[in-house]
């Protein structure tokens, strides 16, 4: 077995990755500084059955404050589609006095078009943030509902660092074609890399 090596050095740099890697293919990424929300209205379409977004060190302005996000059909004219979901965490202290895991239902939506939150309580302080991923499923199926599965990890305003699986589906036959990132309260900073899977 051969070990394959990056040249980039992060993530954000890549533009794709060898076969022996996965097939992710880079479309855009978008930097957030001081703003209200980051949004990919193109780029979503039949090209890829699977997207996936990548959040690096997203930081917000406002303490305390949930990363959100929703999705549209109609290319980010109005971002309400219906959603049921699911939302749990695991959660450790930096005291280490205090570690748990739990299921919270005040953090899943059942047939809303609220935003969904991705995780909650993001501190902003000056070394607090937020990394990882979300992951569509076939958005341009006009068929089947759109599937999507979330896992980041970041560190709460109170000095937990909290992991959060989310995941749930869109409940709409059209076609999703865009997709808002943007926190509960405020702006914030940091990447969204967007890459298509072969």
């Amino acid at each position: 077995m051969s070990l394959i090596k990056l040249n980039n050095r992060s993530i954000k740099d890549v533009t794709s990755l060898p076969f022996g890697v996965g097939n992710l293919i880079h479309i855009q990424s978008q930097t957030a500084s001081n703003s209200a929300s980051i949004s990919f209205t193109t780029g979503i379409d039949s090209t890829y059955k699977e997207y996936q977004f990548y959040f690096i060190d997203i930081h917000p302005r406002t303490d305390n404050v949930d990363f959100t996000f929703n999705l549209s059909t109609d290319s980010g004219s109005n971002y309400n589609v219906t959603k049921t979901t699911t939302y749990f965490s695991a959660n450790h202290n930096e005291s280490g006095s205090n570690a748990f895991i739990e299921y919270d239902t005040a953090f899943d939506l059942a047939q809303s078009t609220s935003d969904q939150k991705i995780t909650i309580n993001i501190g902003s302080d000056a070394d607090q943030s937020l990394a990882g991923c979300l992951i569509l499923f076939n958005p341009s199926s006009t068929t089947y509902v759109k599937h999507f599965i979330s896992n980041t990890n970041g560190t709460a305003y109170h000095d937990y660092d909290r992991n959060v699986f989310v995941a749930g589906y869109g409940n709409t036959s059209s076609a999703i074609n865009a997709i808002r990132f943007q926190m509960s309260s405020g702006n914030f900073d940091g990447t969204i890399a967007m890459f298509g899977v072969v």
